[in-house]
C-alpha cells in the first residue's frame, strides 16, 4: 500500500461504516414516515432544519475547498479529501430538496393564495416571493452548486492522476470565480429558504450570517473527520498536532466571525427600532425560546471560544473534536431557533422529529459522504502545497 492507494484499500472497515450507517438512516427514515402522515407541517418543519445543516456542511466545504485553491496553505491539504467528498453529495442533497418544494404550503405563508389577497406586503412582494420564481432560483442555485463541484472534483481528479500543474491552475481560476457565484447564491437561497418564512421581516446581513454559519459547519465537520482518520494509517504517521493547531485556529476565526455577524445584525436592527424587524427576535425572546438564545450564546461562542484559546486544545486531535462536536450540535439548534419560533411564538416546541430526523438524515448523508470518501486517495499528492503539508513523507 503507497498513499497513492484509494482510502477503501487502506481502511477497509470504511465499507463496514458505510454499510451500518446506510441502514441505520434508512430505519430512521421509515419511522419518519409515520411523522409525515401522522403531522405533515410538523414534518416539513423538521425536515427544512435538518436539510439545511446538511446542506451547510456540503456548501460549506465547497467554499472552504474554493478558499484553499486561491490562497493555498498547507492547512487544506490534510481535509482536501474530506472537503472533496463532501461536495459530491451536493447530487444527493438536490434530490432531497424536493420534499421541501413538496410541502412549501406547510413553510411559507407567501404560498397561501388567500392570505396573499389579504396582505398588502405579500403583495407588494410577489412578483419575487411566488412559486414558479421560487423553483427558477432554486434551479439555479443548485445548478451552479452542482456544476462548480464537478468541475472541481474532475479537475482533481485529472491532477491525481496526471500530476499536470495546469490543473491547479485551472481549479484556482475557478475557485475565484465560484467564491463570487458562492456568496451571491448563498445570500438568495437564505432569503428564499428561510428568511421567507416570515416575509414581513427583513435583514440585509442574513445571507452573510448564513454563509458564517456554512464555513464553521463544514470545519467542524471536517475537523471530527479527520480526527477519526488519523486514528488509521497512513495518516497516523503523516497528521501531527501542527495540522490540527492550524485547524484549531481556523475554527476559532469562524466562531468569531459567526458571532459577529449574529450580533451585527442583532444590533443593526434592535438600534433601528422599527416594529417589522424588531418583532422576528421579540418571538425568540420569550415564551422559552430566551433559553436557546442563551444556549446559543454559551456553547457555540462563549465556550467554544475560550476553549480555542488554548493551545493544548488545539494540538490534541480527541478534544478538539469535542469541540467540533459541540460546535456541530449548535449550528443545528441555531438553525432551529431561526426556523421554529416562526411557527410557534407562544412558547417552545420540540418535537420527536425534531430529533429522529436530524440523527436519520445524517446517518443516511454520511453513509454517502463515506462511499465518496473511500473511492480515492486520502491526500492530494501533487497539490502545489503538499511538500509543505507533508514534505517528510516518501510517496514512493
Amino acid at each position: 500500500m503507497t498513499l497513492k492507494s484509494t482510502a477503501d484499500e487502506l481502511i477497509p472497515e470504511l465499507r463496514g461504516f458505510q454499510r451500518k450507517l446506510l441502514m441505520a438512516g434508512g430505519i430512521g427514515a421509515v419511522v419518519c414516515l409515520l411523522g409525515l402522515v401522522l403531522n405533515p407541517a410538523q414534518f416539513f418543519r423538521s425536515y427544512l432544519t435538518t436539510y439545511l445543516l446538511l446542506l451547510a456542511i456540503a456548501l460549506g466545504s465547497l467554499a472552504l475547498a474554493m478558499v484553499h485553491q486561491v490562497s493555498g496553505g498547507a492547512w487544506g491539504v490534510v481535509i482536501r479529501r474530506i472537503l472533496g467528498a463532501a461536495t459530491r453529495t451536493l447530487p444527493l442533497l438536490t434530490l432531497l430538496f424536493i420534499p421541501i418544494v413538496v410541502g412549501m404550503r406547510y413553510l411559507y405563508p407567501w404560498t397561501d393564495a388567500a392570505a396573499v389577497a389579504q396582505d398588502a406586503v405579500l403583495q407588494w412582494k410577489q412578483p419575487y416571493l411566488n412559486v414558479p420564481f421560487f423553483l427558477v432560483r432554486a434551479a439555479i442555485y443548485f445548478g451552479a452548486w452542482n456544476a462548480i463541484v464537478f468541475l472541481l472534483n474532475k479537475w482533481s481528479l485529472q491532477q491525481d492522476e496526471t500530476g499536470d500543474p495546469l490543473m491547479a491552475m485551472r481549479m484556482q481560476k475557478l475557485a475565484a470565480a465560484g467564491l463570487l457565484a458562492y456568496g451571491l447564491t448563498i445570500t438568495f437561497a437564505s432569503f428564499d429558504w428561510v428568511m421567507s418564512i416570515e416575509p414581513h421581516w427583513f435583514s440585509t446581513i442574513f445571507g452573510v450570517l448564513m454563509m458564517g454559519g456554512q464555513g464553521l459547519a463544514a470545519m467542524a465537520f471536517a475537523i471530527i473527520a479527520l480526527t477519526w482518520l488519523s486514528r488509521r494509517p497512513p495518516l497516523s504517521e503523516l497528521v501531527t498536532p501542527n495540522h490540527f493547531h492550524d485547524l484549531g485556529n481556523l475554527m476559532l476565526a469562524f466562531t468569531m466571525l459567526w458571532a459577529y455577524f449574529g450580533f451585527s445584525q442583532y444590533l443593526i436592527i434592535w438600534s433601528g427600532n422599527l416594529p417589522e424587524e424588531a418583532e422576528w427576535y421579540l418571538h425568540r425572546s420569550a415564551h422559552g425560546w430566551q433559553f436557546v438564545a442563551l444556549a446559543l450564546v454559551a456553547f457555540h461562542f462563549a465556550v467554544p471560544f475560550m476553549l480555542l484559546l488554548l493551545r493544548v486544545t488545539k494540538r490534541r486531535g480527541e478534544t478538539l473534536a469535542k469541540v467540533a462536536a459541540l460546535i456541530l450540535l449548535m449550528r443545528y439548534v441555531d438553525l432551529f431557533w431561526l426556523i421554529h419560533p416562526a411557527f410557534h411564538p407562544s412558547g417552545l416546541h420540540v418535537y420527536w422529529l425534531d430529533v429522529l430526523l436530524p440523527v436519520s438524515m445524517s446517518a443516511l448523508w454520511l453513509g454517502v459522504f463515506v462511499y465518496h470518501l473511500r473511492g480515492r486517495a486520502l491526500l492530494p499528492l501533487h497539490d502545489p502545497e503538499f511538500d509543505e503539508a507533508v514534505g517528510h513523507v516518501r510517496t514512493a
